[in-house]
């Protein structure tokens, strides 16, 4: 259900919609087309799934006209623009923003016209404050769940709203935890003081305390959000796909739903195809006691779907029937985000999803032969491939030598890459300028690589997963990526990179097998088949366009 400025209430703001409310609007809804650039493809997903009575906490949505200009985005962060959405949002939830018995926390996504993973602002629990913490705990009655959630929100909104280094957080982290493989075990006590050093370290950032009224948040979070339509990195990508600048990002207020609150609660990203292969199989990448930033962020090495599967079942064949109705509802593959909070599952987003172009075959075709699309929408999906670039390239043993792999990783895209290895943007450019290939290593991908990762043939990391927004960029440029390998280690003040024993300098060969996710020194032989059913199924549906 949407609601604008057409709703009854003549105090009602232009250009703002509600989702999963129970008001209605009284004029005839949009075309789809317009309510996209109005709404941005996230809200309209939103919009999808609430239609199709989907769990989704309710929302409402500042559009893409807030995004215009400075005065817009100021606009935007009054409380008379927003007010009347949060109202509806309290109504809905029967949770206040601010009230210190029964708190309502928000998420304020951002969310364009056009997909660009990873290159805007999010940001989760605003809301939560000295004032609201008791309420939330009254809530959950989990303390490990309130102390790890108001720890995020000093970090992320610091970071986002602020502009604070994210290392000055991630250093009072690593005193208490270490590791980022150990900090989920950090108890409440633990995380209670990360986050009195985290609101330390704030203050001494920015010169002020971190905010604790709940509505001043939400204002500088929508701020943020619609100014992050002109970070540099959402302005690179711009660049590289020639989206229109004008477009402008909108940014949905949503009621928060917690995947940190233990064992049987999590945070999740999927895909109801493989993106890598087209094959019909849910891909999915989940983290238990996480919530949604953990996955997609790429500094956390996530799970497969078979721990979700295996201890929660019910929940696991949920989900699959719900990637089926996504699918037949948008007629393609889709790229979803959900929370799992004790064991109820939510729908944060879908949205057709990035794939290769073997991907892009397969999945068309196997889509028309289901009866989803209808072979004018096949053919049009595919006219761009050339059938002879179907093919898949694979590490072979030759001259009597059995190539053995240094580790293997989560592979994120299929194909071979070789070049020399390189810790940074800088380095890429080196090895290019010297016209070698480059493989990008990093500790974990993170969209701001988006440059380097365009100029590197393959993207290696030690944590991240493969559904991560780095990853992601990475299989839409076409480019063999392979994340979340346990035995790597990069040492970037020596620039090298160790596997187990081995230690390899910069600028020395690497291979990345995306087939099986093994990894070489040096250039192993390899060999390049074509995808023989694949080209005859494509050339097929060409034929069939000349048949009366």
């Amino acid at each position: 259900m949407i609601a604008s400025a057409n709703l009854a209430s003549a105090n009602w703001p232009a250009d703002v919609h509600l989702i999963g409310c129970s008001q209605k609007s009284s004029a005839q809804a949009p075309a789809p087309d317009a309510l996209v650039q109005s709404i941005g493809l996230k809200a309209f997903g939103l919009l999808r799934i609430s239609e199709l009575g989907l769990p989704t906490p309710p929302a409402f949505v500042l559009g893409t006209s807030y995004c215009r200009n400075e005065v817009m985005r100021q606009l935007a962060a009054q409380r008379s623009v927003w007010g009347p959405g949060l109202r509806q949002l309290e109504i809905a939830s029967g949770k206040r923003l601010g009230d210190p018995h029964a708190p309502l926390l928000l998420a304020v996504r951002s969310g364009a016209a056009v997909s660009m993973p990873g290159m805007l602002g999010t940001l989760l629990n605003i809301g939560l404050c000295d004032a609201t913490l008791r309420g939330l705990l009254r809530q959950t009655g989990n303390p490990r769940l309130v102390w790890d959630t108001y720890r995020r929100l000093v970090a992320s909104y610091g970071e986002l709203v602020d502009g604070i280094a994210p290392e000055v957080f991630e250093a009072e982290y690593s005193v208490l935890a270490g590791a980022p493989e150990a900090r989920g075990q950090l108890d409440f006590s633990r995380l209670r003081e990360l986050t009195r050093r985290s609101l330390r370290a704030y203050e001494q950032a920015v010169g002020r305390p971190f905010p604790q009224d709940p509505e001043a948040q939400l204002a500088g979070a929508i701020q943020a959000v619609l100014a992050s339509w002109n970070a540099e990195k959402a302005l690179a990508y711009r660049r590289q796909y020639h989206i229109d600048e004008s477009l402008g990002t909108a940014a949905t207020v949503q009621g928060m739903v917690f995947g940190n609150g233990g064992g049987r609660s999590g945070a999740g990203v999927g895909f109801t195809r493989n993106p890598a292969t087209g094959e019909r199989v849910m891909w999915v990448d989940f983290l238990f006691n996480a919530q949604g930033e953990d996955v997609v962020s790429g500094r956390r090495r996530a799970q497969g779907h078979e721990e979700l599967a295996r201890t929660m079942p019910r929940l696991w064949q949920a989900l699959c029937e719900v990637g089926s109705q996504l699918e037949r509802a948008f007629g393609d593959m889709q790229d979803f985000e959900f929370t799992v909070e004790d064991a109820h599952l939510y729908m944060l987003q879908t949205r057709s999803g990035k794939r290769t172009p073997e991907a892009t075959v397969r999945i068309a075709l196997d889509l028309l032969d289901e009866g989803v699309i209808d072979v004018a929408t096949a053919r049009k999906r595919t006219a761009l491939v050339d059938p002879a670039a179907l093919v898949r390239q694979r590490v072979v043993c030759g001259d009597g030598f059995t190539p053995i792999p240094l580790a293997h990783a989560a592979s994120a895209c299929s194909g071979v890459a070789h070049g020399e290895i390189a810790l940074d943007e800088a380095a890429v450019r080196a090895r290019k300028a010297a016209g070698a290939s480059a493989i990008l290593v990093r500790p974990d991908a993170q969209t701001s690589d988006l440059t380097a990762i365009q100029g590197a043939s393959g993207l290696l990391t030690q944590r991240g997963a493969k559904t991560s927004h780095a990853a992601v960029v990475a299989r839409q440029l076409g480019k063999v990526c392979l994340v979340g390998c346990e035995e790597l280690r990069v040492d970037e003040a020596a620039r090298t990179i160790t596997f187990g024993e081995t230690t390899l300098p910069e600028g020395q060969v690497l291979t990345l097998d995306g087939n099986d996710g093994a990894i070489y020194a040096g250039e192993p032989r390899t060999l390049t088949e074509p995808l023989t059913d694949l080209q005859t199924r494509l050339e097929h549906l060409r034929r069939s366009e000349l048949t009366p």
